[in-house]
């Protein structure tokens, strides 16, 4: 492996915050002039990004890249888990698609994916100055601990000081970071260099006597407390867990209404739209019925014949009838425009049981899943707008029928995507990241009768940078630095 320093960050649990700080900290190193680079060994989510070389890694590993000033690559996130139900999950290792497996065989296939993960890591390591590491969900998973490949399993083997991170948002974090003390190996809690304390609210000095509390009882050093950044809700989150708080309170704009489906996939499609001041954007959750909108957005999904039953299942197919027969827009994404067709054949099982169900009907489209995964990045002009858009693309499946003569999107080579039913009002395209393009989401705006003057990227470029200086006000870098290993 190289000789660059490395320092792992490793959390008391799911959503305490470990990729918002990795993100900032790869930010706030970067100012400083050093080559950082963000690593993830294992990542389980279904937002995921593509990569230049045509590989997919976590959608929070792009952002970290991206916090940088680098382009994202597989080895920042060598082992990506895509959930395709409560106890199976498509494997990705290196960018690739290698099957998938239930989460009980999984765990068989650890060894040799540590191999691809300690492959990747040294390139990284190789090539900058100081890598920062992401664990996934808890340190203190001490049933998973013998195959563990995420957590301190790979911090043992690569030799990496790790700092744990606790969330006192959500309440206990001094039982948090005590109490995984408490449960992990004596051997683990050693690589445990010190700990924060993330998401406090309120006068600090109030937790002076908690953050020595912890201090003396762990024996780790206290690296600081961080206060909440309310700013985070313009970053794109990583977990569809952030959905149920992303509702909006906004009474005026448009109304865009999202479905939240069981397996939803690449959500981050809709982060442009929710900081647009006059959208109001509805993620509606199960058992809720889509409410009036302007626009319907059947979002992707990572299991499409399960969802469109679980679609069903909730009567939004009743409420997507009623909206369309009132002459609302309806737009499907990726697995939603597979949906949105007549049928949907699954023949190979690639996402679930093999298969075929009768579609929404709604564009007169069929779907079979079937081929290898298409993963680019892709620009080109909306056929329906007229403006211009860059996007990537992302899925398995061939879709053909009589309103793909009227294709959404025609890309720079020429290709086209997408289809567009007779009255003009259903479309639907393979194509991700829309709405991030400021040209492309000002025109779909303007159709709404609203206009857009929102700058997307440059809102994540300042927001990265407050991030960092936020970081850098209330943790020591340097003793960060002088910790890595």
């Amino acid at each position: 492996m190289g000789q660059a320093r490395a320092l792992m960050f490793q959390g008391t649990g799911s959503d305490v915050g470990k990729s918002l700080i990795v993100a900032g900290l790869c930010r706030a190193f970067a100012a400083r002039g050093l080559t950082v680079r963000p690593f993830k060994p294992q990542n389980m989510s279904n937002n995921a990004a593509v990569t230049a070389d045509g590989g997919e890694i976590g959608r929070a590993q792009a952002l970290q890249a991206r916090a940088c000033g680098v382009a994202p690559s597989v080895d920042m996130n060598p082992v990506l888990l895509k959930p395709q139900s409560d106890i199976g999950a498509q494997v990705v290792v290196q960018g690739r698609v290698v099957g998938a497996a239930a989460a009980r065989d999984y765990y068989n296939l650890t060894p040799r994916l540590m191999r691809a993960v300690l492959d990747s890591y040294g390139r990284l390591r190789g090539e900058a100055d100081l890598v920062l590491i992401e664990g996934a969900g808890s340190a203190a998973e001490v049933n998973l601990r013998e195959r563990d490949i995420a957590n301190m399993g790979f911090a043992r083997v690569a030799e990496t000081p790790v700092v744990l991170i606790g969330d006192i948002d959500r309440g206990g974090v001094i039982a948090q970071l005590v109490g995984t003390k408490a449960v992990i190996a004596p051997e683990d809690a050693d690589t445990i260099v010190g700990f924060l304390v993330n998401k406090f609210r309120g006068d600090p000095s109030l937790f002076d006597d908690g953050m020595r509390f912890i201090a003396e009882r762990t024996g780790w050093r206290a690296l600081g407390l961080v206060p909440f950044f309310p700013p985070a809700h313009r970053l794109p989150p990583e977990d569809a867990v952030v959905l149920d708080a992303a509702q909006s309170d906004k009474q005026i704009g448009v109304t865009i209404a999202v479905p939240m489906l069981s397996r939803i996939a690449n959500f981050d499609d809709f982060d442009p739209l929710r900081l647009e001041p006059n959208v109001r954007l509805i993620m509606v959750p199960p058992g809720e019925p889509l409410p009036l909108a302007d626009l319907v957005i059947l979002p992707g999904t990572k299991s499409t014949i399960p969802d469109l039953a679980f679609f069903r299942a909730q009567g939004w197919d009743v409420d997507l009838f009623a909206h369309v027969r009132r002459g609302g827009r309806t737009l499907g994404i990726c697995g939603g425009y597979q949906m949105l067709g007549r049928m949907l054949a699954d023949p190979q099982g690639l996402e679930g049981p093999a298969g075929e169900v009768r579609g929404l009907g709604l564009i007169d489209v069929e779907t079979i899943l079937a081929g290898e995964k298409t993963l680019r990045t892709a620009t080109g002009i909306c056929l329906a707008n007229g403006a211009s858009f860059s996007g990537y693309e992302m899925h398995v499946g061939r879709t053909h029928g009589p309103d793909c003569a009227r294709p959404l999107l025609r890309f720079a080579d020429g290709r086209e995507d997408g289809a567009i039913s007779r009255n003009g009002r259903v479309m639907g395209a393979y194509a991700h990241a829309l709405f991030a393009d400021d040209a492309q989401r000002a025109a779909w705006l303007a159709t709404l009768g609203v206009a857009s003057d929102l700058s997307y990227d440059l809102t994540v470029e300042r927001t990265l940078d407050e991030l960092a200086t936020h970081l850098a006000r209330h943790i020591d870098l340097d003793a960060l630095l002088g910790l890595a290993g």
